[in-house]
């Protein structure tokens, strides 16, 4: 039957349901599409067999909330949604947002800061006994120590704070399966030790090989030993050469297992394939719907993973940098279904994922050894074995182009502009330009600087200018005005004044106001996080600068917006600081006069 999943006991009824075997509580609203992490969750176990029902966005004010469909035969199985709650809830100024794009209506405030443990509470209060098992964002990059931004503090891992029994993390799939079959055997979860992709707890050490990671309290002592921890973990990702590692806290061990395997292309067009409604729950159509949905109902993913390994990026912590791609026949199936849709108008939003023209792992040897430990795919350069090639993609694309009822395909998942630089073929860039760009192209220089590109993982500046031209001359060539549309960070670790007032007038050179600038938000899971944390970079132990106060924030983020009659102040404060009086006055290359 295809149906959203229960969500409340009418809903059981109606299936004939007096229980359910999981209860999924999540901090998003819920909406049955792919690109949601409770829509997977929720459909890889009902086509294992369970019986699942979801709580979507409970009133964790009300402990009765949680109780809406019963006690659950199983387990609880809890995340905070599509995103961290802490980055939900505040911005990189650590201001409370106004908007929650995957709450009904945009409303903000629906889901409580730090979710996963205010929600595993409620569960383990409601129903004493029954396991918790916790995913997601939130718990996957939270799952050893970490830092937090919002408390400045060096956080234990989420799994002793949240007190669930299992915590899985990155993309969940295989893990569900190890552990839907282990379950089918009587093995009860408090059981489960040894699944990949899952972090547990005990007061043993575990047996067999594992690397033991600085203790807690020894990283709390000194932030190095943070910083070195970190690089372990780094260099332990990769589901072919990670191992079990094991960080003790107090008298507690946190162990987490090695990756769990990458899905093969019939596992991925498996995953896709369940059936999801591709639409937000009924029940919230009164309240104006759930403005997430908006970018994603029309789009197709394409593959997931991402070898770009950009240090301001969690990616590498997440889903990994071996690509996993669907096949071109799971796409075109899902693209024929949305072409069917009443309100499908004939555009396809998106063919893409973390980095839309990644479609293939960087080389074979990732699919027998994994990804190297100790080099980068793209950084500082193409790594000699990188394999550049748009050509399954292009085809992909081409044959998306022709169906029936489709009037365009957009990409807007973002390019990695110096992969495209590399590739000798110049036909996937060609009908880049012609086909598959709205007027805009976003992409991601983030910043100008070497050394602060150097910091971020990010190619040179002239890689991102040699781009540049080419598109502009393309676009020429095609008679198209379309436009680049760069998005740059300030405040990065290892950003300052001298640094942001390069960008400034690297800006004001090309005479290009930036409307995409952010702030350095340091969230949990990467390279540049822990850089802001330690002051030195984990992966050489070098000391980094790092503009830690709000003064000198403000002065970096109105200097790529020196235009801003309001910014006059700040821009000038900022240049006499730097001793840059030369841009100041009425010259051609002055920033203000």
């Amino acid at each position: 039957m295809r149906d959203f999943l229960p969500i409340s006991q009418e809903d059981m009824r109606k299936r004939g349901w007096d229980s359910v075997d999981f209860i999924i509580i999540t901090g998003d609203a819920y909406v049955d599409h792919p690109s949601f992490c409770t829509a997977i969750v929720s459909r890889v176990l009902e086509a294992e067999g369970w019986k699942v029902g979801i709580i979507p966005q409970p009133d964790w004010k009300n402990p009765e909330s949680v109780k809406v469909l019963g006690r659950p035969n199983i387990a609880f199985l809890i995340n905070a949604g599509n995103m961290d709650s802490m980055v939900a809830n505040f911005s990189s100024k650590t201001k409370r947002r106004s908007r929650d794009q995957f709450t009904p209506g945009g409303v903000a405030g629906k889901r409580p800061d730090r979710a996963v443990i205010v929600y595993t509470s409620l569960a383990k209060a409601a129903y004493k006994g029954i396991p918790v098992v916790i995913g997601g964002i939130e718990a996957s990059l939270r799952r050893l120590a970490h830092y937090d931004y919002w408390s400045d503090t060096l956080r234990r891992s989420i799994l002793l704070d949240s007190k669930a029994d299992l915590l899985i993390y990155g993309m969940g799939e295989k893990p569900l399966w190890d552990i839907s079959r282990a379950l089918k055997e009587g093995i009860s979860i408090k059981d489960l030790k040894n699944i990949r992709g899952t972090v547990v707890k005990s007061s043993q050490l575990p047996e067999g090989e594992f690397i033991t990671l600085p203790t807690y309290e020894e990283m709390q002592a000194d932030k190095l030993n943070f910083a070195r921890s970190f690089a372990i973990q780094y260099r332990n990702t990769d589901p072919f050469s990670g191992k079990m590692m094991v960080e003790k806290t107090g008298t507690q061990y946190v162990i987490q297992n090695p990756p769990a395997h990458i899905l093969a292309m019939e596992e991925m067009d498996k995953v896709y394939a369940l059936p999801y409604m591709g639409a937000v729950h009924p029940i919230y159509e009164a309240q104006g719907g759930v403005p997430a949905i908006k970018e994603v109902e029309f789009s197709l993913i394409s593959a997931r993973g991402c070898f770009g390994s950009c240090n301001f990026c969690a990616l590498t912590f997440h889903q990994g940098r071996i690509i996993q791609a669907r096949s071109h026949q799971s796409i075109i199936d899902e693209a024929i279904r949305l072409t069917q849709k009443p309100n499908f108008k004939g555009y396809i939003n998106d063919v893409g994922g973390p980095t839309a023209n990644f479609r293939q792992p960087a080389c074979k040897k990732q699919l027998t050894s994994g990804a190297c430990q100790d080099r980068r795919c793209l950084f500082p350069g193409p790594c000699p074995n990188l394999e550049v090639s748009h050509a399954d993609y292009l085809d992909l694309l081409r044959k998306l182009r022709a169906l029936p009822g489709v009037k365009k395909v957009f990409i807007k998942s973002g390019i990695r502009f110096d992969y495209l630089v590399a590739d000798k073929d110049p036909t996937f860039f060609q009908e880049l330009c012609q086909h598959h760009i709205s007027g805009q192209l976003k992409i991601a220089p983030e910043h100008i600087c070497p050394r602060v590109l150097d910091l971020m993982g990010k190619p040179r500046p002239e890689v991102y200018q040699k781009f540049e031209t080419m598109f502009n001359e393309e676009n020429k060539r095609i008679g198209k005005k379309q436009y680049l549309i760069p998005y740059l960070i300030s405040s990065h670790p290892g950003s300052d004044l001298k640094a942001a007032i390069e960008l400034a007038e690297y800006l004001h050179q090309e005479g290009f106001i930036p409307d995409q600038v952010q702030d350095f938000y340091p969230t949990p899971g990467t390279v540049s996080t822990c850089m802001y944390y330690t002051g030195v970079n984990p992966l050489t132990m070098e000391k980094v600068s790092v503009p830690r106060s709000e003064e000198e924030k403000s002065l970096q983020r109105a200097l790529l917006h020196f235009h801003k009659p309001e910014n006059r102040e700040k821009v000038r404060k900022a240049l006499l600081m730097a001793g840059r009086k030369d841009l100041i006055g009425p010259g051609p290359r002055a920033l203000i006069r």
